[in-house]
């Protein structure tokens, strides 16, 4: 994702997340993150026929990285696009060296956790109230990746 990208994300997000859509704002700034050797984020758009049609974001901190966002044209979901930006994100997490990725979902959001829990992402905790409005809970979720595991068995 560049700085272009964001008109055409902002309008997936406001039709994907009308209620709670990140703002052009939070957009530059997670992207001001994603270049250069000091880079911390990785940011990705998926592009269709008809422009922009997913896009994802990771940040990293540390051993741990954090999904923040991975949003699928309403059109397209269930078409395995969400898991191929997904993969994507698991492959910067390793880039970065990343122990663990953590995320949160919706807990009435079953589709996204079933992909998850596909890519190995396990429960771990609940946030309450996280997503407004509606004041509805997180389910916490996070996976340990294969290069920590190897770091442990060889350490």
């Amino acid at each position: 994702m560049r700085w272009w990208d964001i008109d055409r994300v902002l309008e997936l997000e406001k039709d994907l997340f009308p209620e709670d859509a990140w703002s052009r704002g939070m957009f530059w700034s997670e992207l001001a993150h994603s270049r250069g050797p000091e880079a911390t984020r990785r940011y990705l758009v998926a592009e269709g026929e008809g422009g922009i049609v997913g896009y994802a974001g990771l940040a990293s901190s540390g051993e741990q990285a954090d999904v923040q966002t991975i949003a699928v044209a309403r059109d397209l979901q269930g078409t395995g696009l969400g898991g191929r930006l997904l993969a994507e994100l698991l492959r910067a997490a390793t880039a970065f060296e990343c122990h663990e990725v953590m995320l949160e979902c919706r807990v009435d959001n079953v589709r996204a956790q079933k992909l998850y829990e596909r890519y190995g992402f396990e429960p771990i905790g609940f946030r309450r109230g996280y997503y407004q409005p509606g004041n509805v809970d997180a389910l916490v979720m996070r996976l340990i990746t294969d290069q920590a595991t190897e770091e442990k068995n060889h350490g």
